[in-house]
């Protein structure tokens, strides 16, 4: 069984996500080629804190799009937590210092610290990734997440971000005994909107990443793991809190399967790993799952990521 649904001319977001190491950004440089090969004009980005998209595409891709296949249009971009935070800061700093300015007295480091709330960094990355997918500048974007537990962070948004922005802003209120009398009557220098305003577009935005990435129409989750005990269980988890936040799970990848056996250690290996699919199998009957076997070589370069993608789409 291949991939199912990933490819439909619907679909604008594909998250591929699982624990470290199982092959994740093989099966999204895969995927976004094969679309691409169709004709469509695809971004594939990692967000993971060790990108490979140069090493296995063998071009240097870095952080800024940068086009990856001559003949057809597939763009890369590597995105390291430096550059989100840049990005943040340049977005939000300068209302944050404003609306804290406005009333207290302070340097505009605040801004750093509220650079180092819980859930930032992955709070920008969705609304970068939103803002590229809306952009349309790119027909479908395929986003190589950082490991699972990274990834699993983002479904407690926008709760993290928001109780972190209102406590830092409500503890210099309180230092200067202004949390009554100030609350509706801050104003911005120039944009005229109180406090509460400007509070009130954070929670906005939160709850409109929160809906973009449930819509199941236009963002598709993938899962990779291998058959192994720890994939198996971080599998598990990922799926059970991705469908416990309405976002549902169709595709499911068991990577690094032995397919024959001729040796005592391949026989044991194969017999191990029946038993771990032969579990998701049962777990996931409502699911597409499909099985990448051990290749005897890297997947790297342009034609054997096409091979891969050929074996994942059946």
């Amino acid at each position: 069984m291949g991939l199912a649904g990933v490819d439909n001319r619907d679909v604008k977001l594909i998250m591929v996500g699982g624990k470290g190491g199982v092959g994740k950004t093989t099966c999204a440089s895969a995927v976004a080629l094969k679309i691409a090969m169709e004709g469509r004009k695809v971004l594939i980005i990692t967000s993971d804190p060790a990108p490979s998209l140069s090493d296995i595409f063998e071009k240097t891709i870095g952080d800024t799009e940068t086009k990856i296949h001559d003949e057809y249009e597939l763009y890369g971009l590597e995105v390291s937590s430096d550059i989100v935070l840049k990005r943040w800061k340049e977005r939000f700093g300068p209302e944050i210092y404003e609306v804290v300015s406005s009333f207290a007295r302070v340097d505009y480091d605040f801004v750093e610290y509220i650079g180092t709330a819980p859930g930032i960094e992955e709070e920008y990355m969705l609304n970068f990734i939103m803002e590229l997918v809306e952009g349309g500048s790119y027909d479908i974007v395929v986003w190589d997440t950082a490991p699972a537990g990274h990834t699993l962070r983002l479904l407690k948004l926008p709760e993290l971000f928001l109780s972190h922005l209102e406590a830092a802003t409500k503890f210099y209120m309180n230092m200067y005994g202004y949390i009554e009398k100030v609350k509706d009557t801050v104003r911005l220098r120039e944009s005229k909107k109180t406090l509460l305003q400007i509070i009130a577009g954070w929670e906005a935005l939160s709850e409109r990443i929160v809906e973009f990435i449930r819509d199941r129409t236009s963002v598709k989750y993938l899962i990779v793991t291998i058959p192994e005990a720890l994939g198996v269980k971080m599998t598990r988890r990922v799926i059970r809190e991705l469908e416990e936040n309405s976002l549902a799970v169709e595709n499911i990848v068991i990577n690094n399967v032995v397919e024959s056996a001729d040796c005592d250690f391949h026989r044991l290996r194969k017999t191990m790993q029946e038993g771990y699919i032969d579990e998701l199998i049962q777990a996931y009957r409502d699911k597409a799952l499909t099985i990448l076997y051990l290749a005897p070589h890297e997947i790297k370069g342009m034609e054997r990521i096409a091979q891969a993608a050929r074996l994942l789409f059946g």
